[in-house]
């Protein structure tokens, strides 16, 4: 295996270093390599947390490196003019490195909800205005769309009812069962994640709504909704997806409001950020009946608490935030750094950077 050696470039080194901050396999370390040469690409793959599976971006927390190691890893990455993620997944060690690196002037996170990443750090607005910070969005809008149709569809099919039968050997009388050619489905959030889940949700024949800031079209979306109505969008559908990241702005707003008014049985998914929505709102609406049923691949606090009620809830379906995991992840996140990569070297504007007010 041919590595970069792990040393800090001179001040005057030809070509910007990008020092590839976790275990990402070496043919996409070369890919990146070959499809940009003006870059020389670092890594050393003894000093990184050994990964457990495909894209586990953070690796085994159980791994500790000795000092030596972790000397050559801090030198490492404090020769970068771009990183390819945070060290480690780590806030505190971007915040290190960006102190101690003045060379450093992008950083590509692994996660679409980066935003989260970059305030966890704490920078200084000297920093921020420095390192450009660019996130992962887009990447994982497949995976993410295919868990929403499968919680709305596992809503709509009574999967709750028919396990339960199943389990009591209960052959019952029928009973009907919703179609999604007939569903109103609330996309909340018209992101990348938000756009591959309304391209779906229309695909296979819902009437799909989406709530909007700017109120540009999108594609698959059949009624745009001011977000500041989405309390009343909410009361006239048979199925809510919420796809927004965690920030101040969008904290609770799936809350007592939206939940109080939605219709008996509506179904809710969460493949954003589990912030978003109010837990002990969403409790409430599913003792009265007016959530049906919700599937939720995030949740406030994660890991979920061993005795949140949502564990046991008969009408919940939980997924420790598994949804997006892929093994073409890895490729897509390759791909899209690459693209991004050509524009930095020439200049150009970064695709899906980071709103240090926001941090969106």
């Amino acid at each position: 295996m041919t590595t970069t050696p792990a040393q800090p470039a001179p001040a005057d080194a030809a070509r910007p270093r990008v020092v590839i901050g976790v275990d990402l396999p070496e043919e996409l370390c070369a890919r990146i390599e070959q499809a940009e040469p003006r870059v020389e690409v670092v890594r050393d793959h003894e000093l990184y947390r050994p990964r457990r599976f495909p894209a586990d971006w953070d690796g085994d927390p159980a791994h500790q490196r000795t000092e030596e190691q972790q000397r050559r890893f801090e030198e490492m990455v404090d020769s970068a003019d771009v990183l390819f993620s945070l060290p480690d997944v780590d806030p505190s060690q971007f915040a290190r490195t960006a102190s101690a690196n003045p060379r450093l002037r992008w950083v590509m996170t692994m996660a679409a909800g980066g935003g989260s990443q970059l305030r966890a750090a704490g920078l200084a607005p000297e920093q921020l205005e420095r390192i450009a910070v660019t996130t992962s969005a887009g990447t994982h809008g497949g995976p993410l769309a295919e868990f929403a149709l499968l919680g709305v569809l596992a809503g709509a099919k009574t999967l709750p009812r028919l396990l339960d039968q199943q389990r009591d050997h209960d052959w019952s009388p029928r009973w009907e069962m919703r179609q999604l050619d007939t569903m109103r489905v609330l996309v909340v959030g018209l992101g990348g994640i938000g756009k591959a889940c309304a391209a779906l949700f229309h695909a296979v024949g819902a009437t799909v709504l989406g709530t909007t800031r700017s109120g540009a079209p999108v594609e698959g979306v059949d009624e745009l909704v001011p977000i500041e109505d989405l309390a009343s969008a909410a009361a006239d559908v048979d199925a809510i997806v919420v796809t927004l990241p965690g920030t101040d702005a969008t904290v609770g707003l799936v809350g007592q409001e939206v939940l109080g008014a939605v219709r008996p049985g509506t179904i809710l998914v969460n493949v954003g950020r589990g912030t978003v929505v109010d837990e002990p709102a969403l409790l409430d609406a599913l003792e009265t009946g007016r959530i049906g049923f919700a599937a939720l691949d995030v949740v406030s606090r994660e890991p979920l608490t061993a005795d949140s009620p949502l564990w046991d809830h008969p009408n919940v379906l939980i997924s420790p935030h598994t949804a997006a995991l892929d093994r073409r992840e890895e490729e897509r996140i390759v791909a899209q750094f690459i693209e991004n990569l050509r524009h930095f070297l020439d200049g150009e504007e970064l695709a899906n950077r980071v709103d240090t007010v926001e941090f969106y």
